[in-house]
């Protein structure tokens, strides 16, 4: 199986050696972030009265929700239980409109079609899935935007809190974590993006970003070498 220094490798990074130096993240300048795994992307049945074309999509999204269920919650509850044996920092970032109409929503989150989600702050659908639920004194922030960087302030709060690396989780791959990762690199964090806790709606997507940013604004791990590289 390849590991984190020939997985994922773009046109841009075919010829780079594999003598690349191990990865050590300092735990007390090393933070989890865990993105958009929440309630409304894990529906437990179809919707009451679902239509012909309702069941369809359903069935369209199972291999999404499998590998939610059976390989990115997992593999974040490692994650989480070993930042927090740690006595590390963990932060939340989560979709919520602060306006009942969500009209305070950016352009992307507004578009007509799947990201279209009404999701008020207070609504059952907008909460964190209980299965990787923050506990009281973790962070959470609220984005109406895809980046949590950009809709939020968390590279103050990272910095503030000595963070030099974020290990990233959640969903969907090629598009909050994406973002995200994009503009922590761009503000010089050190980013760790967790192959086997992220998902994107299908795995073709999943591995296509991953290849698009892996080497130039992050580096591609598992969950067993990013928890093997905390030091």
């Amino acid at each position: 199986m390849s590991t984190w220094r020939t997985a994922y490798r773009s046109f841009y990074y075919e010829t780079m050696g594999d003598d690349l130096p191990d990865i050590v993240l300092p735990a007390a300048q090393t933070a989890l972030l865990v993105i958009d795994l929440q309630v409304c992307y894990l529906p437990e049945a179809t919707p009451p009265n679902a239509t012909p074309s309702d069941v369809a999509e359903w069935r369209r999204w199972s291999p999404f929700r499998e590998r939610l269920r059976v390989t990115v919650l997992p593999a974040t509850q490692r994650l989480l239980a070993r930042f927090r044996e740690l006595r590390r920092d963990v932060l939340f970032a989560r979709i919520a409109c602060l306006t009942r109409d969500g009209r305070d929503r950016s352009l992307s989150q507004a578009r007509p079609g799947f990201n279209n989600l009404l999701l008020p702050l207070d609504a059952a659908e907008s909460q964190i899935l209980p299965a990787v639920a923050p506990l009281p004194h973790e962070i959470v922030l609220t984005k109406t935007t895809d980046s949590a960087v950009t809709g939020t302030n968390l590279r103050l709060l990272l910095s503030n809190l000595g963070i030099r690396n974020v290990v990233v989780c959640g969903i969907f791959t090629d598009q909050c974590v994406a973002s995200t990762v994009r503009s922590l690199a761009d503000e010089s964090f050190n980013v760790i993006v967790v192959d086997d806790a992220c998902a994107a709606a299908t795995e073709e997507l999943h591995r296509h970003e991953l290849t698009i940013i892996n080497n130039i604004y992050c580096q591609v791990l598992t969950s067993g070498e990013t928890l093997a590289a905390l030091s």
